[in-house]
């Protein structure tokens, strides 16, 4: 137990934060209790200075720097969320930053990272390509290399989260978090298991960047060959040696969720709660909402931020509508005669569905003489209704296949 950080260090990071982050609120969830059939509460992190969490463990880090090593700067590399908590800390500290990203990072958190006075270097394919160029760069510079999860002060910081939940709800039963390397889930277990150690504290990762099972398992930090998720800021392919000492140690279960429940989860905190979260953020309330019945009641989920790529959120808006039943694709066989379309559009107003676009062609092997094929795009009310718009458009006669 010598290696975790313990939870005077976690206060101490409290004190230094105080004028510094946000005490981010608590919200009851009415909808999430409705699906969980418990209390849920939303620890609104998406809320806070830069978007995430992460300005707090960078804050101590940097705080930490002594002068010669301030007098170098810092580097870090990230996929978004810790770039900007570094650039920010960095900033008010007045330290010179520089990061390092992936290729692909949205390029709204690229540039919210140069707002906040960082040099940022767009480099690699991900997360681990950065990470080694940074590393690199500090070997050549002598700037400090600013580890996203893997330092005593960065999960100490992290853990100011869990002090603050403890404040808010004393008698949380259950406390689940979005990870990615483990240094939020460490520095909240680090502060939740020593002032509470019946609540339960339970991981939620992306199925696509499982690492954690077959590190638990292996009983060292595994790395995986590759990561395929939405969820970019818990994209992470290895832990480190301190949060796996985290992890391991105090953390109850990981619960893993696949890119259907990230989009659901993020579509229920944006239509029910007013509240918007990247896909990462949304892994919490995605856990939730596959494991109802799981997680002893009152359940806080942490929403640990809300940077997300305009553009992303269109795509998600969309995928978390097709997985909660509430978009439905089909292609539709309606004769090739004047009317024929108007009649079919008419038809599906009539039953309540909601026409999003429609594509009208005769050019298929598929089809017979007189006949024409209409995919069209529906919105509707969930999973009954969809069954009904089929079954009425099937029962009027016509030929119609659900797309995927």
């Amino acid at each position: 137990m010598d290696q975790l950080v313990s939870l005077d260090r976690v206060r101490a990071a409290r004190e230094l934060l105080t004028d510094v982050v946000r005490r981010t609120p608590l919200e009851y969830s009415r909808a999430l209790e409705r699906r969980a059939g418990v209390p849920v509460f939303l620890k609104c992190e998406n809320l806070q200075r830069t978007g995430s969490f992460k300005i707090r463990g960078a804050y101590v880090r940097l705080h930490g720097l002594g002068d010669a090593e301030r007098a170098r700067g810092v580097v870090a590399a990230s996929a978004g969320n810790h770039a900007q908590g570094v650039a920010l800390a960095a900033s008010l500290l007045g330290i010179k930053s520089t990061v390092f990203m992936p290729e692909r990072a949205p390029l709204p958190k690229l540039a919210a990272t140069r707002g906040y006075g960082a040099d940022v270097y767009p480099h690699g394919a991900g997360l681990a390509d950065a990470l080694a160029v940074a590393c690199e760069f500090a070997e050549r510079t002598g700037a400090e290399l600013v580890h996203p999860f893997d330092h005593p002060d960065v999960v100490a910081g992290q853990g100011t989260v869990g002090l603050e939940i403890l404040e808010q709800l004393p008698d949380v039963g259950t406390v689940v978090v979005p990870t990615g390397g483990g240094g939020l889930v460490s520095g909240i277990a680090a502060a939740v298991k020593r002032l509470r150690p019946a609540a339960r504290v339970v991981a939620a990762q992306a199925a696509g960047a499982a690492a954690w099972p077959p590190s638990l398992a292996a009983g060292h930090p595994v790395r995986l060959g590759e990561t395929h998720t939405m969820a970019d800021g818990i994209a992470v392919p290895e832990p480190g040696p301190l949060t796996y000492a985290h992890v391991s140690r105090l953390v109850d279960d990981v619960v893993l969720v696949d890119e259907e429940a990230l989009s659901e989860g993020l579509l229920l905190c944006l239509e029910r709660a007013k509240l918007v979260v990247e896909p990462a953020g949304a892994a919490a309330v995605a856990a939730v909402l596959r494991s109802p019945g799981q997680f002893p009641a009152p359940v806080v989920v942490v929403l640990s931020g809300g940077n997300i790529d305009p553009l992303l959120l269109l795509h998600v808006i969309e995928h978390g509508m097709t997985a909660s039943g509430r978009y439905l694709a089909m292609s539709v066989r309606i004769p090739d005669e004047p009317g024929s379309l108007a009649a079919l559009l008419t038809r599906v107003g009539e039953l309540g569905a909601n026409v999003l676009d429609v594509e009208h062609s005769r050019v298929s092997g598929a089809l017979a003489l007189g006949e024409v094929e209409v995919a069209i795009n529906l919105e509707t009310r969930g999973p009954d209704h969809r069954h009904e718009v089929v079954s009425a458009l099937r029962t009027a006669g016509h030929t119609v296949t659900e797309l995927p």
